[in-house]
């Protein structure tokens, strides 16, 4: 297993993946807890306009999906004020932008480069200076969620109570938004567009199935996404097939592992509790 580590371009996706492995679960966490999966669904094809611009302007094109994301973000924390009755037409206008924005570019022909590698990931593409602006905004973004960590966790669970307790509510949402444009944007590269979302959700999710406090989950959750990252980049390059796609197949099938693991758990905990003896028998 090894053995394929021995190559540069191996060894790249291996740090990213890694960085990836840590970040998203920890955006992801407060987006799940908040009931915004599908925010983190919008924005991670949103990146795809990101990623077209970068190209068109010959620029790197995870620092293009940066900083669209990061636009669209803070286009969503602002339309909230107009749309507070109807949030998930926000979804259908940033995604009705972006993938205008997206399929407009790709379309006309005058992209240099293949933007199929990021819809669904490609160990191959992973140059030194991806691996280094991925590394930038993966230390700067978990740099970020320490320092806001205790009012981020208030508005996760009530974002009314946190602003009469003083919390500043609106900038941090508009941080996170950035927040979450920094994880989207680091994983495009091996994870892939169409995909990415799972790897912000299901470890999550897969770590909520063992009932335990925020922080643990929290570590689950780390933990499950490197098991599933590292396992889909290895699986993928052994069967020569996109590393995103092969990735979210595991995640699934993990998360389907720990709710059969769980349910057999409690029946085996049922069958060894003492039955109740019936008096005067």
């Amino acid at each position: 297993m090894l053995d394929i580590f021995q190559y540069g371009f191996m060894q790249n996706a291996l740090v990213v993946s890694f960085f990836i492995a840590i970040l998203c679960p920890c955006i992801g966490i407060f987006l799940v807890l908040r009931r915004y999966s599908m925010i983190g669904d919008a924005l991670s094809h949103a990146s795809l306009a990101g990623v077209a611009i970068g190209l068109l302007s010959g620029g790197s094109p995870v620092i293009g999906a940066f900083a669209f994301t990061s636009a669209c973000g803070a286009l969503i924390e602002f339309l909230r004020i107009y749309f507070k009755k109807f949030t998930d037409l926000l979804l259908t206008i940033i995604l009705a932008l972006s993938v205008g924005i997206a399929i407009t570019i790709i379309s006309s022909g005058r992209l240099h480069a293949n933007a199929d590698s990021f819809l669904f990931g490609s160990i191959l593409t992973v140059s030194a200076f991806d691996m280094v602006s991925i590394l930038v905004l993966s230390i700067a973004s978990v740099a970020v969620l320490v320092l806001l960590y205790n009012q981020m966790i208030y508005i996760a669970y009530d974002e009314d109570a946190a602003r009469i307790a003083g919390v500043r509510v609106r900038l941090i949402n508009y941080v996170f938004s950035i927040l979450v444009a920094s994880a989207i944007s680091v994983s495009i590269r091996v994870v892939g567009v169409l995909v990415l979302s799972s790897m912000i959700a299901l470890p999550v999710a897969t770590a909520l199935q063992l009932r335990l406090g925020f922080r643990r989950t929290l570590l689950f959750s780390v933990l499950f996404s490197v098991v599933d990252i590292l396992t889909g980049l290895y699986a993928s390059y052994q069967l020569n097939v996109a590393p995103g796609g092969f990735t979210a197949l595991v995640s699934v099938a993990l998360l389907l592992a720990v709710m059969l693991a769980k349910r057999l758990w409690l029946l085996f905990r049922l069958r060894k509790r003492p039955r109740a003896h019936t008096d005067g028998r």
